[in-house]
């Protein structure tokens, strides 16, 4: 069973502030005001409410809802990493604005997610199109746990069960996911990009054009990094100059994370992942997203930490990589040059708000 999620507005036509806690059935049939240590210091926002609790049909009547100033979502994570899934396949412009994307993702004063994710009609051949605005406004390439999260979500849109592969139409070109019969999606990530002004970086390349294990100075600490594209740029480094292996919980991420994003070699900006190595077949990784900051899980960055750690000689070609939202399973396939990445997607509410 599911709760389904609806958010009531007051006067000041503002996003919602959630202070419902996370639900048990008893609570169901209270007024939302029970919700309230306090109910007459209600905030001027919009209130969330549970409106029932029932098994959805395999396609959700409120998705069918096409009230103009209601946004009607479903909410996924991928290992922690979470989007609100948008239906829009009847048009290429987004239901929302950037802006109002940030108000959705904001943790106190919305929804709460890194990222609102279109699914979109199809272009150039493909079944469908993804459009994704970051917590932050910005609109990435693409997105690795978020095109697992799309895939579960355009089979429930059109009530399809078990195995299905989809060819989606990203701003980093054609990606294939696979819904598997575990319930996991397999991705076919495409190629690593490695020469350097395609990822796009500044910092010197080798004899092959790529930048690999090369000295990266931030802070005054010179980090040895290897650049990489999924379609968005990563910045990956396991050592410095200093420290020879990292313990990555130690890494204070906050305060060097956007230090690597805005760096002045990255003129695209970039995301930076920070690598422990267990074995030549097990990574450990904390990422700092361009545009979201620090995330619970990468796709893309999973991708670019297994190509680079084969590149600098850390690990094979197939990896478990660790990171705080859960386990992916990585592949660089030698026979075709692409990047398979496998892990879950779940979904977690159904819900509308208004804009």
């Amino acid at each position: 069973m599911e709760a389904v999620l609806t958010f009531s507005s007051y006067p000041c036509r503002s996003l919602p502030s959630i202070y419902a806690t996370r639900f048990s059935p008893k609570l169901y049939h209270r007024k939302p005001s029970k919700f309230l240590r306090n109910p007459s210091c209600r905030p001027p926002f919009a209130s969330i409410s549970v409106d029932a609790l029932r098994m959805p049909s395999s396609k959700p009547s409120f998705l069918d809802r096409k009230d103009p100033d209601i946004l009607h979502f479903v909410k996924y994570h991928g290992l922690g990493n979470d989007f609100i899934l948008v239906d829009n396949r009847d048009s290429l412009e987004p239901r929302v604005t950037p802006e109002q994307a940030m108000k959705i993702c904001n943790r106190n004063f919305g929804v709460g997610a890194d990222g609102v994710i279109f699914a979109m009609p199809g272009l150039n051949g493909t079944d469908y199109s993804m459009r994704i605005f970051n917590s932050d406004g910005s609109e990435p390439e693409m997105c690795g746990n978020g095109v697992r999260c799309i895939a579960r979500f355009i089979a429930e849109l059109e009530s399809i069960e078990g195995t299905q592969r989809f060819k989606i139409h990203t701003g980093a070109g054609l990606i294939v996911p696979e819904i598997q019969d575990d319930g996991k999606v397999k991705v076919d990530m495409g190629q690593p990009i490695l020469l350097a002004a395609d990822v796009p970086t500044k910092l010197p390349a080798n004899h092959t054009g790529a930048v690999v294990n090369t000295e990266l100075f931030v802070d005054g600490v010179g980090w040895n990094v290897t650049c990489v594209s999924m379609g968005n740029p990563h910045c990956v480094t396991f050592n410095t100059k200093q420290v020879e292996a990292f313990q990555v919980d130690e890494i204070k991420l906050e305060e060097v994370g956007p230090k690597f994003e805005h760096h002045e070699m990255f003129p695209s900006r970039t995301n930076t992942e920070f690598v422990q190595v267990f074995s030549r077949s097990h990574l450990k990784m904390r990422v700092w997203e361009r545009g979201a900051g620090a995330t619970l899980a990468c796709g893309t960055g999973a991708c670019a930490v297994v190509v680079a750690a084969v590149l600098e000689g850390h690990a094979e070609r197939i990896c478990t990589v660790d990171l705080p939202g859960g386990p992916l399973e990585i592949e660089w396939r030698e026979e075709d040059n692409h990047v398979y990445m496998t892990g879950p997607a779940e979904k977690v509410f159904y819900g509308s708000v208004p804009l």
